[in-house]
């Protein structure tokens, strides 16, 4: 099973990242958290990897729903975007957000996963005219 949604970008990593805050912006989506993996554990263990930045990204009143249907449904959220550098491009991930619905096995949650997945979509698509 996938559970990602992903696009790739010819710009540089620095400028992937600009466009994915704006881009999210563009569909409701704030940045709750941000976690330089690659400083991370260049700190923490001494080890050197590719550019490499996780986002939390959350839709406030998809969150409420989401919430509403399923107090347990925070383990999940925010919905988690990862930006990386892969080779020469940089890569944009999103966890589909159907993984809510697939793991908890609540009906209640299809038609939020529904509209998240429509907004990711419409953010990861919007990335594509960058480069």
């Amino acid at each position: 099973m996938r559970y990602d949604r992903t696009v790739h970008c010819s710009t540089d990593f620095a400028t992937t990242v600009a466009a994915v805050r704006d881009a999210l912006a563009a569909q409701g989506f704030g940045i709750l958290t941000e976690i330089n993996v690659t400083v991370t554990l260049k700190a923490k263990l001494g080890h050197d990897m590719e550019d490499y930045l996780i986002l939390g990204a959350c839709n406030p009143p998809l969150a409420r729903q989401a919430l509403d249907a399923d107090r347990a449904i925070g383990l999940l959220l925010p919905c988690n975007v990862v930006v990386r550098a892969d080779g020469d491009r940089a890569a944009v991930q999103a966890l589909d957000p159907g993984v809510m619905v697939t793991l908890t096995g609540l009906p209640a949650l299809q038609d939020i996963a529904d509209e998240a997945t429509h907004r990711l979509d419409a953010a990861l698509n919007a990335l594509e005219s960058v480069g």
